[in-house]
């Protein structure tokens, strides 16, 4: 029979429906049952494509005799995904505790949410010194029954601990934090293989990002050659999906052929911004090539009819990881004829031995990037034949602050690659997000799935919003768009600002209290809400010119800095927004009939973060004086004006554009 989660619409809650466990949805009733009948809390979260996830929930949590166990326990299922902010606060415990984390998390705590044990995967008996799931579970039992008031007391003890002040001074922001961490990343670069550190290697697009605009502003060869690399062997690798297009989530080995199978939203739209920028820089077609495919793996894979973007696919299927990536030649000639399947298999690294438990996964590690590349009617082929072979889990769910990364992404490529396609999309998925996941002007909703948009819109929903607003004013020079970023950077404020301390909590002041209020800074696989606060907040600043944006930015700026000192490679993302407050900047304003295609085509050519650019014309010129007062001293002419400022000095009017200082 279905347990409590039967009525959720998580796809990962919905995964775990039918288990012999009796769980819980995260939720006051949970907690109060746990109270009256004084069981401790078993706590668990995962997402719906995590594959070590399925692994924990087939041999535990559909096991009958687990299931025995836990009815000693009150069982809560989390999706990390929907409730940020609950996993924030237990991954925090268990990263304290253990010194490491990750997901399946495992939490056991007492009815008042009070952590006292926290761990990731178990298997369901001890194996290879790693201990049991069950061993564990009795000994908790056995204490909870019997010395109560040791696990009591050490959840009140983790608590405080998670509670402590931990305050760092806001000091100015100054380049020797820009300097260090491009230090700190070239110390630790595979120069063999690209990326940073060994295996498990993960793409970390922030950290590439920050290098290619380390290397334009500060003119240092490395910081390109580290990006470069990066990027090439990925291309090449496993990790990127050769047929089908798009980015696994990370790679299990240090060359980037194994990967961890799933596809998560997030990492590619990150990278997406990555290789068009690179593109810009070097203008080498092969990495607007990985670009434009990983564009178009999620508008065919990842894209909702309505014009949202799901979370990602799984990487098992049928069971069995990888199954739905992995070749054999036979397979291969089967579908493209003997003649062209064995040069698609000498070209894509496809063996009788294979790479991957005895099939292989298709790359072009040792290639050059353009060096004998089979036509594109042989990839579609196999893709159309992968398709109908296996079925991938998709996780259906439409999540606020992915869509915003995605929007960003495909601003970018439609300027860049001069495609409409992708800029359409991107607007249709903002108009998305405004009439489906938002309360009016009101509310922003976390997630939508299934006709239902739930969960009170957390900081990272309304910062990237916010910036994918900014991008699609930038992109369009639509200023309703500025309008709408205003806004809900506005709101952003109110929500979620720290205002004793500095900084920006996770969960707004409106939201359900948990034993802490995570404040999140560090930009691990997703950059952090705070980064990206301090990002929107310095480009809303520079397009409106107002005081109190400034004054907003400076503020986040001097907290960032104080928090990262110590390590700043951690966060490159939040130095984006140091580097654009310390490097110049310049700010062009437009003024005529009718907008010029020369902006689009700077644009097109040149990455845009070192340049504000405002169009005012007749039918936009009171929306504008409303957001960006300065504007109304700009007049209308008959002819098409620019006025170009820098550092705070502007230039005498022009009305050519071919007149204007913007080279690079």
């Amino acid at each position: 029979m279905a347990n409590r989660l039967q009525n959720e619409k998580s796809p990962y809650l919905l995964q775990h429906k039918d288990n012999p466990v009796d769980w819980y949805p995260w939720s006051a009733e949970a907690f109060e049952e746990a109270r009256l009948k004084n069981k401790p809390v078993f706590l668990s979260i995962g997402y719906s494509t995590c594959h070590w996830c399925h692994v924990m929930a087939h041999e535990s949590f559909e096991d009958a005799e687990v299931a025995r166990i836990l009815k000693d326990f009150v069982c809560i299922k989390v999706d990390r995904e929907e409730r940020p902010d609950i996993d924030a606060v237990y991954m925090d415990v268990c990263q304290a505790m253990t010194g490491s984390g990750g997901w399946p998390l495992t939490i056991l705590m007492t009815p008042e949410q009070k952590p006292f044990f926290a761990g990731t995967y178990f298997p369901k008996a001890s194996r290879r010194g790693q201990p049991g799931l069950t061993e564990l579970l009795m000994q908790v039992k056995q204490l909870w029954e019997h010395d109560h008031e040791k696990l009591i007391e050490a959840g009140n003890h983790i608590t405080s601990f998670l509670l402590q002040n931990r305050k760092k001074d806001a000091i100015e922001p100054d380049k020797s934090i820009v300097m260090e961490a491009y230090e700190l990343l070239k110390q630790n670069f595979d120069a063999q293989n690209g990326g940073f550190g060994g295996a498990p290697k993960f793409p970390t697009p922030h950290n590439l990002l920050f290098l290619l605009r380390f290397y334009r502003r500060e003119k240092k060869p490395t910081a390109l050659s580290m990006v470069e690399k990066t990027l090439s062997n990925m291309a090449k690798g496993g990790i990127f999906d050769q047929i089908g297009g798009g980015f696994s989530r990370y790679s299990t080995d240090e060359k980037w052929l194994i990967p961890h199978f799933e596809k998560m939203l997030y990492d590619n739209a990150l990278l997406i911004p990555v290789y068009l920028e690179a593109y810009q820089l070097t203008n080498k077609e092969c990495y607007a090539q990985v670009a434009r495919r990983t564009a178009e793996y999620i508008l065919r894979e990842l894209t909702d009819p309505e014009g949202g973007f799901y979370c990602g696919q799984d990487a098992d299927s049928d069971g069995e990881e990888g199954k739905y990536y992995a070749f054999t030649p036979n397979e291969i000639e089967g579908v493209l004829g003997r003649e062209k399947g064995a040069q698609f298999c000498r070209q894509y690294g496809i063996t009788l031995k294979g790479n991957f438990e005895g099939k292989s996964i298709p790359n072009r590690i040792g290639q050059n990037a353009q060096e004998g590349r089979v036509d594109d009617s042989a990839i579609e082929k196999l893709y159309a034949y992968r398709k109908q072979r296996v079925d991938l889990h998709k996780d259906d769910k439409i999540l606020l602050s992915w869509n915003a990364w995605t929007i960003i992404a495909l601003v970018r490529a439609g300027l860049i690659l001069n495609d409409n396609r992708y800029l359409i999309a991107a607007s249709t998925a903002q108009r998305f997000i405004e009439t489906r996941m938002a309360d009016g002007r009101n509310r922003l909703f976390h997630r939508f799935r299934d006709g239902e948009a739930a969960h009170a819109g957390q900081l990272d929903d309304y910062a990237v919003y916010a910036l994918a607003l900014l991008e699609l004013y930038g992109a369009t020079l639509d200023a309703n768009y500025l309008k709408m970023a205003v806004l809900r950077a506005e709101q952003m404020i109110d929500l979620f600002e720290d205002e004793e301390n500095g900084g920006y909590f996770l969960s707004g002041r409106d939201a359900e209290k948990l034993i802490a209020r995570p404040k999140e800074l560090y930009d691990g696989a997703i950059p952090s809400g705070n980064s990206v606060a301090a990002v929107a907040l310095g480009r809303m600043a520079a397009l409106t010119g107002s005081v109190l944006w400034w004054e907003r930015a400076d503020r986040q700026l001097r907290f960032i800095s104080g928090q990262i000192r110590d390590y700043p490679a951690g966060y490159s993302f939040a130095i984006l927004a140091i580097m654009a407050f310390l490097y110049p900047h310049r700010e062009l304003i437009c003024t005529g009939k009718t907008l010029p295609e020369q902006l689009r085509e700077y644009l097109q050519k040149y990455p845009a973060d070192e340049i504000s650019i405002i169009y005012k014309s007749e039918q936009n010129a009171s929306l504008l004086a409303e957001l960006a007062p300065f504007t109304a001293d700009y007049p209308i002419e008959q002819a098409t004006l620019y006025y170009l400022c820098e550092n705070g000095a502007c230039r005498t009017p022009v009305d050519d554009f071919e007149q204007l200082p913007l080279e690079m």
